[in-house]
């Protein structure tokens, strides 16, 4: 098959949409950061900036310099470990914060040792700290987006034709946010006086968390004035999600989540199954095809992160976030967070951290779990009715 190129009209309509995503304004410092095959877009990001009146600076790396850093015996895990000083006041002093997907190909990660991941991780805990707000004096933190950027090495890493997977990232992150708007908003009026939300499909999801007196948040590839106004000052493009922060010692359950990536490691794990009581994620019973041993290492190494970060309640394995995925150019599992959690018919719950979305959990840990576009949900509202809302992935 003949592989798309990605034009230089969809390139700056993606980077116009970037930037109106997180409301840019006059004045603002804006952090944009992401691999150099991307540095087209990096670019009409920074471009885009300067219309709007504000001061953009970009850092772009290669695939190669991550990879010297991890696998160089002479540049050491104690070197790692550090938290740059500059880069911590930088981020101090930036009103936004822009991120592209940093690599060209998302397999060299697996190569790289996990004691200089979790070195990295140590590093950044500071930097993450200002930019989600996790601690006080750092509420709500800074206005930031992660987005996701396609290669064809990454296609081939995901196993997934080049074609088809622009078309979930460029053609996703182009969905009218008139269109999102509306789906999320038509999903959300399903959920409204919402008290439990059961799950489950036909491969092993069968669960239920609290979303009792939780708000919801409509992921629509934009921030409103309201969103800032109330904390949620973060997101992903593509975008098209309903979500809100489940009650983090509810719920219990099994989740079936088919395909998911390391948080750490990056390597594909299938068929995870997970299984969770009074919010809480029982690690030593999750259950996977491969690389297990990876996704409760990833788990392990948070959890000493958040012991180590002082924080008030160790939250790291507890639920986190109810997701229901709405882009309609998004129609497949590939591994890819910020494509997966989009598919319409598709549920995910994620565990860690969610302070910065109406939650009370601070933790290094966010890691979403997401079903098969088959799932179907249960609600049981406050006044204890029931109604079936999505049956086999289609809104009834």
């Amino acid at each position: 098959m003949i592989k798309m190129v990605i034009t230089e009209e969809k390139i700056k309509s993606c980077a116009k949409n970037i930037v109106k995503s997180v409301k840019v304004m006059k004045d603002q410092c804006v952090f944009i950061r992401g691999g150099i095959y991307c540095q087209e877009l990096l670019e009409e990001i920074a471009l885009n900036v300067l219309r709007n009146g504000a001061q953009p600076f970009i850092n772009s790396t290669s695939d190669n310099y991550a990879t010297t850093i991890n696998l160089d015996d002479e540049i050491t895990v104690e070197t790692i470990e550090k938290t740059p000083n500059h880069f911590f006041k930088m981020i101090e002093n930036i009103d936004t914060y822009i991120v592209i997907e940093p690599f060209e190909d998302p397999s060299i990660q697996t190569s790289f040792p996990r004691e200089k991941l979790q070195a990295r991780s140590k590093a950044m805990t500071p930097i993450r700290d200002i930019l989600y707000g996790a601690k006080k004096e750092y509420e709500p933190g800074k206005i930031w987006v992660y987005a996701a950027w396609p290669s064809e090495k990454a296609a081939k890493y995901y196993g997934i034709d080049y074609n088809l997977y622009e078309q979930f990232i460029v053609d996703g992150m182009s969905v009218p946010t008139e269109e999102l708007v509306k789906r999320t908003q038509d999903l959300g009026k399903l959920f409204k006086n919402a008290k439990i939300v059961h799950i489950k499909d036909d491969l092993g999801t069968d669960c239920w968390v609290s979303i009792e007196n939780r708000k919801p948040y409509y992921d629509s590839g934009i921030l409103t004035d309201e969103m800032i106004a109330a904390g949620d000052i973060g997101g992903n493009l593509p975008a098209g999600e309903l979500f809100y922060a489940p009650h983090e010692k509810l719920g219990e359950g099994t989740l079936f989540c088919p395909l998911t990536i390391d948080r750490f490691s990056n390597k594909i794990i299938k068929n995870v199954e997970l299984h969770f009581k009074d919010g809480k994620l029982h690690i030593d019973k999750v259950s996977a095809d491969n690389n297990l041993d990876d996704l409760v290492s990833s788990f392990r190494q948070c959890e000493e992160i958040d012991k180590s970060n002082d924080v008030a309640e160790i939250r790291t394995y507890n639920v986190a976030e109810l997701g229901i995925g709405c882009n309609p150019k998004i129609t497949k599992a590939v591994g890819y967070i910020l494509t997966d959690e989009k598919i319409i018919g598709s549920v995910h719950i994620a565990f860690g951290s969610n302070k910065s979305f109406g939650g009370t959990s601070v933790s290094q840990m966010h890691w979403d779990f997401v079903t098969t576009p088959q799932a179907s949900i249960e609600i049981e509202y406050l006044d204890g009715t029931k109604k079936l809302v999505m049956e086999k992935g289609k809104l009834v």
